[in-house]
């Protein structure tokens, strides 16, 4: 058998693969088992951020491997504190819970909500704002959590306790924190897998606003938009607030699982022994990797992201055959007149990797994807949409 038919015999159906086996790459090109070599604009989904077979991280992953590749949270190992001290040192933050996704990492996120909410209130105070349209994970209580019907209905049951409300209205908003008996309001500052859509500045302030007079847990999941995605070393940092949780994931551990919940000072003792643990959480060779992705997301690589996000913007807005461009960063979503999934086959037919999101095309590329990747892959993208 070749690996597409064991693929199918063995692995559970869950994904609709393309047809292309990546054997190896190196930065933002991919190469497939033909010796075929692809420009990489989804790079795993937000998760190699530096790309692939990066030497920098390569290195510092491969070090920490030589040394101890794992031990359980009974013991100190030094990338897990490193790495927890650059995030606060970075973010502002008090306190950081290592786990192995973003699902865990709103999990996590969810629960120091309730307990707070529990500790100051009582406990009839656990419901969680979250926003139509949004996307917080697979586990029961994320999808709950998540603000589209088409994840909930082969499930349920889900998680009770989760209230959606739409984007961008403040009125709803107030109205049901009024109402209601809130713990926390989570959300995505962009919108990723609902289609690439920042939330108006005025009402994710409104929501900080809001959470300030309640005493209620805001929480920011940057899964997908943290980690420099958007150019600034997380989303919320566009929009002028202070969230009491962050939650982030993909491109943290630069290829390796790894999530984190960063506990502003608000919650920052909340979570006391036995509240919450993770048996890989905070697994050095994962950290090892972190520690050299978030190091080197500094002031000169986000002015570069914001760069090339503004010419990728620039040169696709207004084409034939695209009706809009929407994100931040280099997280770009692109809606085409002619389906998504078909500007995505022609792209891949002209060795060009993109993704889709709803009913756009979705761009997620490496932070550092060289420029004259970037034009190639554009020309294609432009050339598929207008056809």
């Amino acid at each position: 058998m070749d690996i597409k038919e064991l693929d199918k015999k063995y692995v559970a159906g869950t994904y609709n693969r393309f047809p292309v086996e990546i054997v190896s790459g190196k930065g933002s090109v991919v190469c497939d088992v033909n010796g075929r070599e692809y420009i990489d604009m989804g790079s795993g989904i937000g998760v190699t951020s530096f790309g692939i077979a990066d030497e920098e991280w390569v290195k510092a992953v491969t070090a920490q491997l030589a040394a101890v590749q794992h031990t359980s949270n009974l013991y100190y190992t030094e990338p897990c504190a490193r790495l927890a001290e650059i995030l606060c040192s970075r973010t502002g933050m008090k306190k950081v819970f290592f786990s192995n996704s973003g699902a865990e990492a709103n999990e996590c996120a969810i629960k120091a909500a309730r307990k707070y909410a529990a500790e100051k209130k009582g406990s009839e105070y656990y419901k969680i704002v979250t926003l139509e349209n949004s996307f917080h994970g697979r586990t029961l209580t994320t999808l709950a959590a998540t603000g589209q019907d088409k994840f909930h209905t082969l499930f349920n049951p889900l998680t009770p306790g989760f209230l959606h409300i739409p984007a961008n209205d403040t009125d709803i908003l107030r109205a049901m924190l009024d109402k209601e008996k809130i713990a926390g309001v989570m959300i995505e500052c962009i919108q990723g897998e609902g289609g690439v859509n920042p939330l108006d500045a005025a009402f994710v302030k409104e929501i900080e606003t809001c959470c300030r007079e309640k005493d209620i847990i805001f929480i920011v999941d940057e899964v997908q938009t943290g980690n420099g995605r958007s150019g600034r070393l997380y989303s919320y940092m566009n929009f002028g607030v202070a969230p009491d949780v962050v939650s982030t994931a993909k491109g943290l551990g630069g290829g390796l699982p790894l999530g984190a919940t960063l506990l502003g000072e608000k919650v920052e003792s909340i979570l006391g022994f036995g509240d919450h643990g993770s048996t890989f959480g905070g697994n050095p060779v994962s950290c090892a990797g972190a520690i050299n992705v978030i190091s080197r997301i500094n002031e000169g690589l986000l002015a570069e992201i914001r760069e090339k996000s503004k010419y990728i913007m620039d040169e696709l807005s207004g084409c034939p055959g695209i009706e809009s461009v929407t994100g931040m960063g280099l997280m770009i979503g692109i809606k085409t007149q002619k389906p998504a999934a078909e500007v995505v086959r022609e792209c891949m037919e002209h060795n060009v990797l993109c993704l889709t999101a709803k009913d756009k095309v979705r761009l997620l590329p490496a932070l550092n994807i060289p420029m004259e990747l970037v034009a190639k892959a554009v020309s294609v993208i432009r050339e598929a949409a207008g056809k």
